[in-house]
């Protein structure tokens, strides 16, 4: 979330100077001084949403925005700007830099995406059909190539179902060779979803909060009301009421399709579901 100090500069530096930790996570803040004639974007102008921030707050107090990133000031595409408005996350932020000098020396980046791109394309910018050559993916696959910076569209769900009892650790470790044996990344998975019965199942809870996991519970007759194929069993519904809990909450979760249908093992079983995603160019506010 945005912080606003209202005073000078230099006290809100020294305030949030402990706090301070990386651009991946660190939140957008800004400095306003206490005649309302400056918003100043100090921290996080771009992944947090900062530049954004005292945008809002010139639109609303009458303040001069004072815009200070390079990419903003210069006009140039800003590939972590537009991967915030595209709800996204960057798998290797330590790349923004070098995707940002080289469009700032006005040379051309190359674009991989997984999905067509609408708008025009940013001054700069190509799209590339070979992944091999990008300088940026869009994706939410492995098999990048060790230089490109990595977007990872932030909508995949987890569909999860598990036996009483289970732990952490051997849901971690399930999860983790799953995703890896299907190619996908695991850094697209925003939220996880269960049946209701499975809401205080303490192995399942601790994996979610240590992956910062969004954690939704459904019944099992709004779970039998997903209408899809799903891969049905008599065992599960016996027991739980409803023929799939993995497929079918990972879809309702979602909003949007089976990604990957059940995968099953050491008790535990797990789908991917993707919600539609559609990028565009848009970069800044217009």
């Amino acid at each position: 979330e945005g912080l606003v100090f209202v005073g000078a500069a230099g006290i809100a530096v020294r305030a949030i100077a402990p706090y301070v930790r990386s651009k991946v996570c660190d939140p957008a803040v800004v400095v306003v001084d206490e005649l309302g004639k400056y918003a100043i974007p100090i921290l996080s102008g771009h992944l947090g949403g900062a530049n954004d921030l005292a945008g809002r707050i010139s639109r609303i107090s009458g303040a001069q925005a004072v815009i200070t990133t390079a990419t903003d000031i210069r006009q140039v595409f800003s590939v972590d700007e537009w991967a915030r408005r595209q709800g996204c996350r960057i798998l290797n932020p330590s790349r923004i830099k070098t995707v940002s000098a080289a469009l700032l020396e006005g040379k051309i980046i190359r674009v991989w995406s997984e999905w067509p791109i609408t708008g025009e394309l940013p001054e700069g910018v190509r799209l590339t059909g070979k992944r091999e050559e990008a300088q940026v993916c869009l994706t939410i696959h492995e098999g990048s190539p060790d230089t490109a910076l990595v977007v990872v569209p932030w909508r995949m769900t987890a569909g999860i179902g598990c036996r009483k009892g289970i732990s952490e650790e051997q849901i971690e470790a399930f999860f983790t060779a799953r995703m890896r044996q299907n190619g996908f990344l695991p850094d697209a998975v925003r939220q996880v979803c269960s049946i209701d019965r499975k809401k205080d199942e303490e192995g399942l809870l601790a994996f979610c909060k240590s992956h910062g996991f969004a954690l939704d519970f459904f019944s099992a007759e709004e779970l039998s009301a997903v209408k899809g194929n799903f891969t049905s069993s008599p065992y599960v519904r016996e027991v739980t009421g409803v023929d799939n809990v993995c497929e079918r909450s990972a879809v309702l979760g979602s909003g949007g399709t089976l990604l990957l249908k059940k995968q099953r093992g050491n008790g535990i079983t797990l789908a991917l579901a993707f919600d539609g995603f559609s990028p565009s160019w848009r970069w800044r506010m217009e």
